[in-house]
Formats: C-alpha cells, sequence, structure tokens
C-alpha cells in the first residue's frame, strides 16, 4: 500500500484476531486511500461481527468510512449484551459446536445445527435466510459477506461457551422445551401413547413424559437429570444477574 497513514488501536477483547505488534497503544498502518475502514479492519484479522463502535478522532463512523492521513481509530469490542435487529432471537450453530447447540436447546433457544457440514457458503446463505445469528469458531466464516448476523465463539469449553453466548446475547431463556435432538418444540406425551419407546423399567419408573412435536422422541427425567438441572439453573441464575 502507499496511501495515507493512519493509527489504530484495538479493544482488549480484539487481541486474539490481531497481530501481537497491533495490540498496545496505537499502530501505524498505511492505506491505501480507497478501502473503506471495514475492509481495513477485516484484512488486519478481525471479523465484523466482532466489532462495535469505530471512533475517528473522538467521533463515531461507520464501516464505509475512508480513512483519511493522521486519523485515529479505536476499534471498539461489541456491547453485551448485543443487540440484534428483529424477532425472535434464533441461532445457526457450526459443526464443531454440537454440545453448544444442544445445551442452547436444553434452555429452550432456537438453535440449529446438523452435525454434517454443510460447508461454509451453505451455512452463510442459511444465516441470511432464516436471519439466524450464525455461532462459530471459524474466522473465515464470519468474514463471508451472506451472513446475516455471526459471533465468534471464543472458548472451545462448552461451559464457558455457553456462558458467552448468554451473556453476549441475553436470549430469552424457556428450558425444558425444545429437543435437544432436532430443536423442535416439546410437549406433553400421555405414558400410554409413548410406552412402545420406553424400556420396561422406564416404563416401571416414571410417569412423566415429553414428546418432541417433531421428530417424536421422548424424554424423562432419567439419570442424567441433576446434570441437566445444573446447567439450568446456572444459565437462569447468570440470566438473572
Amino acid at each position: 500500500m502507499n496511501g495515507p497513514e493512519i493509527h489504530l488501536s484495538f479493544a482488549s477483547e480484539l487481541h486474539l484476531f490481531v497481530a501481537a505488534g497491533r495490540r498496545l497503544g496505537r499502530a501505524p498502518l498505511v492505506t491505501d486511500g480507497s478501502s473503506t475502514l471495514g475492509h481495513v479492519v477485516e484484512s488486519l484479522g478481525v471479523p465484523l461481527t466482532e466489532v462495535g463502535r469505530l471512533v475517528v478522532d473522538d467521533r463515531e463512523v461507520t464501516t464505509s468510512h475512508i480513512p483519511s492521513a493522521g486519523e485515529h481509530v479505536e476499534v471498539r469490542a461489541v456491547e453485551r449484551p448485543q443487540q440484534i435487529p428483529g424477532a425472535p432471537l434464533r441461532f445457526l450453530l457450526d459443526v464443531h459446536l454440537g454440545t453448544l447447540a444442544r445445551r442452547l436447546r436444553l434452555l429452550g433457544v432456537d438453535a440449529a445445527y446438523t452435525n454434517e457440514d454443510p460447508g461454509d457458503a451453505a451455512l452463510a446463505a442459511l444465516s441470511a435466510e432464516e436471519r439466524r445469528v450464525l455461532l462459530s469458531r471459524d474466522r473465515g466464516l464470519l468474514h463471508r459477506r451472506e451472513i446475516w448476523a455471526g459471533a465468534y465463539v471464543y472458548s472451545d469449553r462448552p461451559d464457558d461457551q455457553l456462558r458467552d453466548v448468554l451473556s453476549r446475547f441475553a436470549p430469552e431463556l424457556a428450558p425444558w422445551t425444545r429437543c435437544t435432538a432436532c430443536n423442535g418444540p416439546l410437549t406433553e406425551a400421555n405414558k400410554d401413547l409413548v410406552q412402545d419407546q420406553l424400556q420396561h423399567g422406564t416404563q416401571r419408573t416414571y410417569d412423566v413424559f415429553a414428546q418432541c412435536t417433531e421428530c417424536k422422541r421422548v424424554y424423562w427425567r432419567g439419570a442424567h437429570h441433576a446434570h441437566l438441572e445444573a446447567i439450568v439453573e446456572e444459565a437462569l441464575r447468570d440470566n438473572a444477574g
């Protein structure tokens, strides 16, 4: 590049995405004089899904701003909770986030997911078509222009991933109302009508059941319920705070 020199500083939350030399203070950058600020930020490795306010010499600008020589640019992180236009809030998760998808569904959050990877282009198109927030740990995927909205999942641990998403978006929670297998809504089920799907021990031990209205999977408070209950209680407590 051989154009105006600007100085950029990145919020600490964004340091993960930029080279070490750009993590402290205002680092100089020579631009080409025609690229937008959004393009400049992305070229340095930061997905725009993670960018909040852009402040140039103490005034807020949009991603379409063309930088001029001598400008000082602050790239801030997304403010939490992040406001997403439209309702209801719905998510789409990539193939690597299956556990997070199941936990969001456990909390009643609409979370589309498949364990077969449809490819980046298909995920981006589905995000746009169904107006879903695309969650991913793939930075390249989040750079795709087609996506309607997106967010980088910062941890590789499901517990931290769930806290991160709930903190960032504060979705409305309705635990035990959604199928963790297919994302469909659950309804109360009559034991006599679902007994052909139950093992004899389950038939003798449990009387309260729910069934997915889409995939017909049957649920009851089995051996893993205490662990699931702990996840739900922590999420509700954190969301209330």
